[in-house]
């Protein structure tokens, strides 16, 4: 993500307009960025990490499709596939992977 870095550029004295134009970017892009840094699918997946760890630190054995059946049981909405892809992220180790043989 680049906006981060204009944002910079533009406290250091770098137009806006200039940052833009050379990173190929539109500055409405970069003020709707501005306005909400952090998108709400970003938002809820980091709520839903926060879930899984939770999940998975009561029981350390089980994998990504228990702590999918716990999110579900607290309310939570996420499928078996979306904690899959969220469980390294947060360093659970709920999900193995296979080496090929």
């Amino acid at each position: 993500m680049m906006y981060p870095l204009v944002l910079e550029l533009a406290v250091d004295g770098i137009p806006v307009t200039v940052t833009c134009r050379v990173w190929r970017f539109s500055k409405q892009a970069f003020y709707k960025w501005k306005r909400n840094p952090i998108s709400q699918r970003d938002w809820d997946a980091a709520h839903l990490t926060n879930a899984a760890w939770d999940a998975h630190q009561d029981d350390l054995a089980f994998g990504y499709r228990f702590i999918a059946d716990e999110l579900h049981q607290a309310g939570l909405t996420a499928g078996e596939n979306r904690v899959w892809r969220l469980a390294p992220s947060s360093g659970s180790g709920a999900c193995s992977r296979r080496n090929a043989a």
